[in-house]
């Protein structure tokens, strides 16, 4: 089981989050808390590039969404960069895909605030 790892960087009008590993039940409370952070320093256009995302359970879609409704409250929005194909599958069975603007490349994804 691979560890799962969440690095933040700030830009001018987004945050991104580059997440790495596994999104599971045992640490989508941490993917929750981080996405949690940035909306508590009142940042509500968040990045998630999630190229490294090996696999992700139906607790992490939860975490997206959740965090997706929060940041729409706020005015902003939250876009996935480059997600894997393991990702993209499981956007796709769940009919989320079309909730997210999703972006090829990171630099594509920051560019769309």
């Amino acid at each position: 089981m691979s560890e799962l790892q969440i690095s933040r960087e700030s830009y001018k009008r987004c945050e991104v989050l580059q997440v790495n590993g596994r999104i599971d039940s045992s640490n989508a409370p941490d993917f929750d808390n981080a996405l949690k952070d940035v909306m508590n320093d009142d940042k509500h256009n968040i990045v998630l590039n999630l190229s490294s995302v090996s696999y992700m359970s139906s607790a992490g879609l939860r975490g997206l969404v959740s965090a997706m409704r929060e940041c729409k409250k706020n005015r902003g929005s939250v876009v996935l960069a480059s997600p894997s194909d393991r990702v993209n599958e499981v956007l796709e069975l769940a009919g989320l895909s079309s909730l997210f603007d999703i972006f090829d490349d990171e630099t594509s994804a920051v560019g769309s605030f």
